[in-house]
């Protein structure tokens, strides 16, 4: 082995993930330890980015952002909350109850101090962590040992019926789709944004958006007039077909455009509403972005029943609008809160329930699936038009669906920038080069979205690349999932056949449709048992990766989704974390946490691999062996978290995974030394697994006190997920 330590960064993130991580990371860090590899926590959490923004914690973030222009980089990112307002707001009272000096999160910004310290917070706000962390392209697909198990053990598909009425509904007029212009630059520039009112007033949007020759760059505007009128449609005609109304959306990550889109759906809903109570409303504060269950809050909490008229005006409209609901016994709609329905996982999981989503009655429903824009929409169509047809993808059969996704540099990065803004006047919206040329030209209301996208050159030349690499490795053919109907995918489209022209693509087969076509194709190939890979620019990257594992596996948290950073690093991430807060609320009501840590297991095996590779480290290269043999038999034996309370849960399955670890490491013969070291734990892991496991159970069923939510106490936390005494004496004998 070498002498130099190579370095893992494990992100500590938010809720189910992060306690998991207080259980896991010291086993990680034992072993690792053990063969010259450092395993180094780096808090990336909604708490501590928090912090950090007012110097109370170190910028854990910014530490990592620059490691990824590190060629030996290798960082694993566990899932993390894209904050909404709400939760945002929710984590700072719970910092500032915990003796915090943070400013409360300033709801009218109408000074020079207020506005500098919203801008201080919305740095914060919604996806704040994977844009600068992904500094390279996503490699994400299903490892044999995870297919192979959900064919034993497959998750339920429900039936469908050639007579299902579930379809999606979206704007037909006025949204991105139709807006969208786009241009490759032709040499380096910088733009800016100004909005030229109709009043004759010219509002500096944007100062100095650096482009490169080679960048795509696009601007698009919505308009909310339009939108609006689509949500009123789309009740009448779910009222009409008797469906319910399930609004999806990405009201998180993307933190400037969606949660305008969720608040204008509830002014629609509830327009009596707003109308008869405004002044009532207005005083509360409480505004349709929001959410129904922060307007309830803060009607609730003015003084002496002012807000009770209010009240009971809303919660009668609740109770006869067909809305589908997230907590039918709680009476919790998808409307209750912006945070609750995140269209990359909620629509997968329509369409595994049958197209149908839950309604008040706590029964499954038929659901008109309103998605306003129409970029990608589409697809979702083509899947239910596919399950209407065929019937149910059956995970015991199926193939599999990879994807090769466009990211790196913020590629696409679309609501959640520093590009989109609300348009304060009517006028219109220019893009201007630095020598006065017009880019584009929107016209606008106020109250209109509009953005502006950059696409890098060298973020497209290293995906095009990853793409034909990944191709030829795997045998598979490549779908790039571009549509020239759309203006930026035209561009993308010249840009992918001139990169493809540069390289060797002898014998791949490769080819470009668009993406209703392309989900078409997709869809026969794997009901034929076939696998494919999906070449995907960044937003369809984020919806496909978690539509097609939902339905081949059950959950997008078990698939591999390496990056290959652009400097010559590493970065593993390690799945979704669309149940995470469910998962909490279950942990703190009966000490019983239903994670499954497998993700976090193949991203670990992963990075211990490319730094075996990469810095020719013999201990890395055992570790990971060792560790890819542990994770086939922790499917095999199937020891990932039971269902129920009195079960194993996560923190049982990290004492197998344990186990089986060592195991795996003391019988290589690789490294006589290395065997030795482990062999001990491993005998007495598997002389005292019954006791190990009847001291986590008996930790179970009762209410946990871990300290806070959003930023628990570490003590109680490790308390709380280390209740095995055995365990930890021995785990401890390795250091």
């Amino acid at each position: 082995m070498l002498d130099s330590a190579p370095v893992i960064h494990w992100t500590q993130t938010d809720e189910a993930p992060a306690l998991a991580t207080a259980s896991l990371l010291p086993i990680v860090q034992a072993f690792c330890a053990a063969a010259g590899v450092r395993v180094e926590a780096r808090d990336i959490s909604l708490a501590h980015r928090i912090l950090a923004a007012f110097a109370l914690a170190p910028d854990h973030l910014a530490e990592l952002a620059a490691r990824c222009r590190e060629p030996q980089a290798a960082i694993i990112k566990l899932p993390n909350i894209s904050a909404s307002v709400p939760q945002l707001m929710a984590a700072i009272a719970e910092l500032r109850s915990q003796g915090f000096d943070l400013p409360p999160y300033p709801e009218q910004a109408d000074s020079g101090e207020a506005r500098a310290l919203l801008a201080r917070y919305q740095r914060v706000l919604g996806s704040a962590v994977n844009p600068v962390l992904r500094e390279g392209n996503s490699d994400r697909r299903c490892p044999q040992s995870v297919k192979a198990a959900a064919r034993r053990q497959p998750p339920k598909n429900a039936a469908w019926s050639a007579d299902n009425r579930c379809r999606v509904f979206s704007m037909r007029e006025g949204d991105w789709f139709a807006s969208e212009r786009s241009r490759t630059a032709p040499a380096d520039d910088a733009l800016s944004v100004r909005l030229h009112a109709d009043d004759g007033e010219v509002i500096e949007l944007k100062r100095e958006i650096a482009v490169g020759a080679g960048d795509i760059v696009d601007a698009a505007t919505l308009s909310v007039r339009a939108l609006r009128a689509c949500y009123e449609e789309a009740l009448c005609e779910a009222r009409a077909q008797g469906l319910l109304f399930s609004l999806h959306l990405k009201a998180t990550m993307m933190k400037v455009s969606d949660p305008v889109l969720f608040g204008h759906a509830i002014s629609v809903l509830f327009a009596d509403c707003w109308q008869q109570h405004q002044a009532v409303l207005a005083r509360a504060g409480a505004r349709p972005e929001l959410g129904l269950a922060e307007i309830e809050a803060r009607l609730s909490a003015l003084p002496e029943g002012e807000g009770a008229a209010a009240l009971a005006a809303l919660r009668a409209r609740l109770a006869e609008l067909p809305l589908a609901m997230v907590n039918s016994a709680q009476g919790i709609s998808n409307l209750h809160a912006p945070n609750d329905v995140i269209v990359d996982a909620s629509m997968p999981a329509l369409i595994r329930d049958g197209g149908r989503m839950w309604n008040a009655q706590g029964a499954l429903q038929e659901a008109l699936a309103v998605i306003p824009d129409r970029c990608y929409s589409g697809v979702y169509q083509a899947v239910i038009d596919d399950c209407r047809q065929h019937g149910a993808l059956d995970p015991r059969v199926i193939g599999s669906v990879a994807n090769v996704g466009l990211m790196a540099q913020q590629a696409e990065e679309y609501g959640s920038h520093d590009k989109t803004f609300i348009a304060p006047k009517a006028g219109t919206v220019r893009v201007i080069g630095r020598d006065g040329s017009e880019w584009f030209a929107h016209r606008v209301e106020a109250g209109d979205l509009w953005r502006c996208c950059l696409t890098r050159a060298a973020a497209i030349a290293d995906w095009v690349r990853l793409a034909v690499q990944r191709a030829r490795a795997s045998g598979q053919p490549a779908v790039f999932w571009l549509n020239a109907a759309r203006a930026h995918e035209r561009e993308l489209i010249a840009a992918v056949q001139g990169e493809l022209a540069r390289l060797d693509t002898g014998g791949l087969e490769l080819r470009i449709l668009p993406p209703v076509e392309a989900c078409r194709e997709a869809l026969a190939a794997i009901r034929a048992g076939r696998d494919v890979i999906a070449v995907t620019g960044n937003v369809l990257r984020d919806y496909l990766t978690d539509l097609f594992p939902i339905l081949e596996i059950g959950t997008s948290a078990k698939m591999l989704s390496i990056v290959p950073l652009m400097a010559g690093g590493g970065l593993y991430e390690t799945g979704a974390g669309g149940t995470a807060p469910k998962q909490v609320q279950q942990f703190l009501a009966e000490g019983y946490l239903r994670w499954d840590s497998l993700g976090e297991f193949l991203a670990l095996q992963a990075a211990l691999e490319d730094l075996g590779r990469r810095q020719r480290h013999a201990g890395a290269r055992l570790l990971a062996a060792a560790l890819d043999r542990a994770n086939a038999r922790y499917l095999d034996e199937n020891k990932g978290p039971a269902r129920a309370l009195g079960g194993l849960d996560n923190r049982g399955s990290h004492a197998w995974l344990a186990r089986f670890w060592a195991e795996e490491l003391a019988r290589q013969s690789e490294d006589a030394a290395f065997a030795a070291r482990f062999r001990p734990l491993a005998l007495a892991l598997a002389a005292r697994m019954s006791e190990i496991e009847q001291e986590l159970i008996a930790a179970q069923g009762r209410a946990q006190d871990i300290g806070g939510y959003y930023h628990p106490d570490p003590v109680r936390l490790a308390a709380a997920m280390r209740p095995s005494a055995t365990f930890n004496r021995l785990l401890a004998s390795l250091v």
